[in-house]
């Protein structure tokens, strides 16, 4: 009987290269799911974690700035005063969506980490004229606006400052372009804007919340 000259197959070389491409798998796997767990970890900080930051900061200047709420008059020479961006103006009450926070100067990167920013070319509470403007984060760093979608016209708004405490009525909420500035516009009447972005987790459009003082 002739003997058949094929080559058997090395089993064992075979074995050896699924053993090589099962490796492969489980070490790609593991590079994707510790990606995976990466981003989710830095959206998770995004969203959630950086409110520690400003709930730590507004628990640091609220109680001193509680103190001098409504001991000035606005005729005060220090209702004039330069603000220095992140520094504590006014307490913002909004009801509607159950809101208490420290307002600070400046609508920059660091001051909004703090809470709610004035913006500092916009008019102050105290003052007898001029459009108040406010802006704050819709999804981070406590985000302070979230619910600001929920505001119906005639809502109260509540800014506690040194030099008294202003009360204003919703009179729009409205959708704009992140190009339109008209918003913060100055007015003959004293008058207030909330700005943040919209839809929630989008830069999209800007939610905007006009308001009217009152008496």
């Amino acid at each position: 009987m002739p003997v058949s000259t094929e080559t058997r197959p090395d089993r064992s070389a075979s074995r050896r290269r699924r053993s090589r491409l099962a490796l492969a798998v489980r070490a790609l796997a593991i590079l994707f799911v510790a990606g995976g767990v990466a981003i989710g970890g830095d959206l998770a900080w995004e969203l959630w974690g950086t409110g520690f930051t400003t709930q730590r900061l507004q628990a640091e200047m609220r109680p001193n700035f509680e103190k001098k709420i409504g001991t000035k008059a606005p005729t005060d020479p220090s209702a004039n005063a330069v603000r220095v961006p992140g520094n504590a103006v006014a307490i913002l009450k909004i009801p509607r969506i159950h809101l208490n926070m420290v307002v600070v100067e400046g609508t920059d990167t660091e001051s909004l980490k703090r809470g709610p920013g004035h913006y500092t070319d916009t008019a102050y509470p105290w003052q007898d004229h001029g459009r108040v403007g406010i802006a704050g984060h819709r999804t981070t760093y406590l985000h302070p606006f979230y619910d600001l979608n929920e505001m119906k016209e005639g809502d109260p708004i509540i800014l506690e400052t040194e030099y008294g405490t202003f009360r204003y009525v919703v009179t729009r909420v409205f959708v704009i372009t992140p190009d339109n500035s008209t918003v913060l516009d100055q007015t003959k009447n004293p008058t207030l804007v909330l700005t943040t972005c919209n839809p929630r987790y989008s830069a999209a459009e800007r939610l905007i919340v006009i308001a009217d003082r009152v008496d």
